[in-house]
């Protein structure tokens, strides 16, 4: 069972409750609810994994231990595992929990709400829990620029909410749940928040998108290439808000959408064979045929022992998300060296960044262009009490 802290921050007046999370479990395909009663308004990511160290530092931390007891350090304090919990400045503690009315800083990076460490198998994991809409506004300038036109960042802002919440949905009972990462969404804590992005949340507040009354799958990605991703294409499961649209507009940033990479197939060998590929001498690589939307489905390995073929999501995840940028290349191989020339950049499914902002440009609002990506959503307001 887990009890943790929720911090208030009101007039500079610092309260600790102990809570338990209300379990809501909402399946994949999206079935839910958009009563915010229901919903814990806060959000729990981790921000560090498998640590052999942490740092941690602030002014005015409240420091807990796995009992509750307010535990005394001195900082900045260096945490590292022990064989059954962690120690830090001469203490042992099975987990320590990190609050403050401004920033709790972890590894130098600053944080708001709280920071609870606990041991893993693999070192320390870090966990910030603070609240939803204090979440987004650090992500915005993360995922795309809160420079970009203001309807763009809206609604950046209401897809991160829909996917947090989805997401949420799904890992209920799990220590965390997001990670800070391009595996959810991308999360710096609160040092690069800034005006316009408190402005994006504020004005699309409890704002999400919804399919038949239902919280969505609210994927995205950085820019799509010319056309979006179907779901059931990457991940097997055919949403109907997520077939796949037009999208001419990323493309008027050549810059954003052009990719190429040059590989030695030593090193591309080495990559497979570290994602648990069983191969040896590899020669070649050979791309499949293309689906409806332009993408790969298949990449032929070519090697003196061990050959096989993997869809082209799979190449992508074995070799590397930000090296193979996308799933829409072109591969020619050379003296021992691979070039792959592509355009796009991530899975390609739901909105397309760039194209948000180009739309934005165009003159649309967030509504329609959350609209153009997810057909047949519905923007809804969570209701309930704050």
């Amino acid at each position: 069972m887990w009890f943790y802290h929720q911090v208030l921050r009101s007039v500079n007046i610092l309260i600790i409750l102990f809570i338990m999370p209300i379990a809501v479990l909402w399946p994949w395909d999206g079935v839910g609810t958009t009563d915010a009663a229901l919903l814990d308004e806060t959000i729990r990511i981790a921000i560090v994994k498998s640590a052999q160290e942490v740092t941690v530092s602030g002014e005015g931390l409240l420091i807990t231990g796995d009992r509750g007891e307010a535990v005394v350090l001195n900082l900045p304090v260096t945490v590292r595992p022990t064989n059954d919990g962690l120690t830090a400045d001469g203490k042992q503690m099975r987990s320590l929990v990190f609050s403050a009315t401004s920033a709790v800083y972890i590894n130098n990076k600053p944080y708001r709400g709280l920071a609870e460490l606990s041991r893993t198998d693999n070192g320390i994991q870090v966990v910030n829990q603070l609240s939803l809409e204090d979440y987004l506004v650090g992500l915005i300038n993360c995922e795309i620029s809160s420079a970009w036109p203001i309807e763009a960042v809206k609604a950046q802002a209401v897809i991160a909410r829909t996917y947090a919440l989805s997401r949420k949905a799904a890992r209920a009972n799990a220590p965390y749940h997001l990670e800070s990462s391009v595996i959810d969404q991308v999360y710096e804590g609160c040092q690069i928040e800034d005006s316009r992005a408190r402005r994006a949340v504020a004005e699309t507040e409890r704002e999400v998108l919804t399919f038949g009354g239902s919280i969505i799958q609210a994927f995205y990605h950085s820019s799509c290439g010319g056309k979006t991703e179907a779901s059931e294409n990457v991940w097997g499961s055919a949403l109907p808000y997520l077939k796949g649209v037009e999208c001419q507009y990323c493309q008027t940033s050549q810059a954003a959408t052009l990719w190429e990479q040059k590989l030695s197939l030593l090193e591309i060998e080495e990559r497979l064979r570290t994602a648990g590929y069983k191969i040896s001498g590899l020669t070649g690589i050979k791309t499949g045929p293309l689906n409806s939307r332009g993408r790969l489905k298949q990449v032929v390995i070519v090697a003196v022992k061990g050959g096989f073929s993997l869809t082209g999501d799979q190449f992508r995840k074995a070799v590397g998300y930000s090296v193979i940028k996308s799933t829409r290349f072109t591969v020619k191989v050379t003296d021992g060296e691979a070039r792959f020339t592509g355009s796009g950049n991530g899975h390609g499914v739901g909105l397309c960044q760039w194209g948000s902002k180009q739309r934005a440009l165009d003159g649309f609002s967030y509504n329609e262009i959350l609209s153009y990506y997810y057909p047949g959503t519905e923007l809804q307001k969570l209701s309930g009490r704050r």
